[in-house]
């Protein structure tokens, strides 16, 4: 009987209902979800990076032949507003203009949310069932499943960047927290 109860006891702590948690809801799985989710994480610690790195430390770059901080950001700015517009069909002229490299943090800050919200439409847009629809961008044809992951990929390898630059500077990227 003693073992039945620990048992018990064990099987309710570790499902986190003796600690008065709720239920883990379900997780929605797909092509569309595992996108979305990588979509979501790499927002976070883009625009954590935007906010933690100083106003001062914009125009921060490692070595001469670099980007600054600043111009990274930027580049984040004008890759989502151009994958994420073709995605929704925003036409160039009623995206926001990213602003100069020399900009202040506030206005870089700014843009970079517009292009966030920009993506949030055309990620909550994406399902299983549509992955496979054509979008023109430039002169090429894009899924919209490559569109979304491509976005992923790319806001992936400029969070690497942004990482090194806070690091370079003493602070400690988002994705990197305890």
């Amino acid at each position: 009987m003693m073992r039945l109860v620990r048992v018990a006891c064990v099987a309710l702590a570790v499902s986190g209902v003796a600690f008065g948690q709720a239920p883990v809801a379900s997780v929605a799985t797909g092509p569309a979800a595992e996108a979305q989710r990588s979509y979501a994480g790499l927002k976070d610690n883009i625009l954590k990076s935007a906010d933690r790195m100083p106003a001062e430390s914009y125009s921060f770059k490692p070595t001469p032949e670099v980007r600054t901080f600043a111009r990274v950001v930027n580049h984040v700015t004008e890759a989502q507003l151009r994958t994420c517009g073709a995605a929704n069909h925003t036409a160039p002229s009623a995206q926001v203009k990213v602003p100069a490299e020399t900009a202040d943090k506030a206005a870089i800050v700014e843009a970079l949310t517009a292009s966030f919200d920009e993506c949030d439409k055309a990620f909550a847009a994406l399902t299983d069932t549509n992955l496979t629809e054509m979008f023109d961008l430039g002169q090429a044809k894009r899924s919209r499943v490559g569109l979304m992951w491509g976005t992923v990929s790319h806001d992936n390898e400029q969070y690497a960047t942004l990482a090194l630059y806070l690091r370079l500077k003493g602070l400690v990227p988002p994705s990197s927290e305890k």
